[in-house]
């Protein structure tokens, strides 16, 4: 990270990618999605000279889901089974191929075994939570917060021990510390142990933590490409919302190698939101909004979506809106 194409992001909206009576998505249409952004993305003629651009049959590929939120707002199993079908396409056997996160009671309400070939390994570092043995005790960052007993958060120890490419598919979200959870936090809260506690108070240390975690190597040289699912959205109450006022359709992906400037382009997606249902801006700090967050104007605690710059500044990514080339596709 940021890659090959640092300040480029690509958006593709197809109309026809979600019915939302059913919350059901198209999977035809977001092959289509998939494809077109990939190729606009490299300028390659081909799906398959899209992809071998960033993998190689040889690699053993890491697909980093986020299921916070499953069943209902999660990495949609369309876009995993999407990008998948072109892992194979180009000559990855399907038992190179995980498709993995943190918590296993998260991962499994999710179909996406219906969605890939046999041999794909559905993999969390924490059958149980709490459980230790899915993280290298050898990479690691220490950081005391607040006197906390235990002051290190570890890597997963898949990420450590075997994958030479990691694709993350975050999901466009709004996050309560973070004010948004995009590229840059599932691929550093997801790929951690230990880490809610950088949110315990109300002034939490979200906006250091996620682009220090994110710069950690080998995370940051493995993660070659970045597909943020779009199709679903949450502009308010967080990851865990299951309030549908808080939903929104927005029926893009976001598809680049630079983390920061795909955060910085949903961060502005889900800012308009809000404003356009007269919410308080993400970048509020004003004490007096803290409170229940049943109301959108309320919320536990003082964002942070200052983290998307502080890690454009470890050289993660470009932020400055004037140097993000936005390529918009529409289908």
């Amino acid at each position: 990270m940021p890659g090959p194409y640092p300040g480029v992001v690509v958006r593709v909206h197809s109309e026809s990618c979600l019915d939302t009576e059913r919350d059901q998505a198209n999977m035809e249409s977001v092959r289509r999605m998939v494809s077109a952004g990939m190729k606009s993305l490299t300028g390659a003629g081909s799906d398959h000279d899209a992809w071998t651009r960033f993998i190689a049959p040889h690699d053993v590929v890491g697909i980093k889901v986020n299921c916070s939120g499953a069943p209902r707002i999660c990495s949609a199993p369309e876009v995993v089974g999407a990008i998948v079908e072109n892992l194979t396409a180009i000559g990855v056997p399907a038992n190179q191929i995980y498709i993995y996160e943190r918590f296993a009671n998260q991962l499994q309400t999710v179909p996406y075994a219906k969605f890939v070939p046999p041999g794909v390994t559905i993999w969390a570092a924490e059958e149980s939570r709490g459980t230790i043995l899915g993280y290298d005790p050898h990479t690691y960052v220490e950081c005391n917060f607040f006197g906390e007993e235990d002051t290190r958060s570890n890597l997963v120890r898949l990420v450590a021990d075997k994958l030479t490419k990691i694709i993350n598919v975050p999901n466009a979200k709004e996050h309560q510390a973070a004010g948004v959870t995009g590229c840059l936090k599932n691929i550093a809260y997801g790929d951690f142990s230990n880490v809610a506690r950088s949110h315990q108070y109300e002034k939490t240390n979200t906006y250091s933590f996620i682009g220090t975690l994110a710069s950690v190597e080998p995370v940051r040289s493995r993660v070659v490409l970045n597909i943020m699912d779009a199709l679903r959205g949450v502009w308010h109450q967080g990851p865990f919302n299951r309030d549908p006022r808080f939903r929104f359709y927005p029926k893009q992906l976001l598809i680049g190698t630079d983390p920061v400037a795909i955060d910085h382009t949903e961060l502005d997606l889900i800012e308009a939101k809000r404003k356009a249902e007269g919410a308080v801006s993400l970048w509020d700090r004003s004490r007096s909004h803290l409170g229940d967050n049943r109301d959108p104007n309320m919320n536990h605690f003082i964002r942070e979506p200052g983290h998307i710059e502080y890690a454009s500044r470890l050289g993660l990514g470009i932020y400055d809106s004037s140097k993000i080339h936005l390529r918009e596709i529409e289908l």
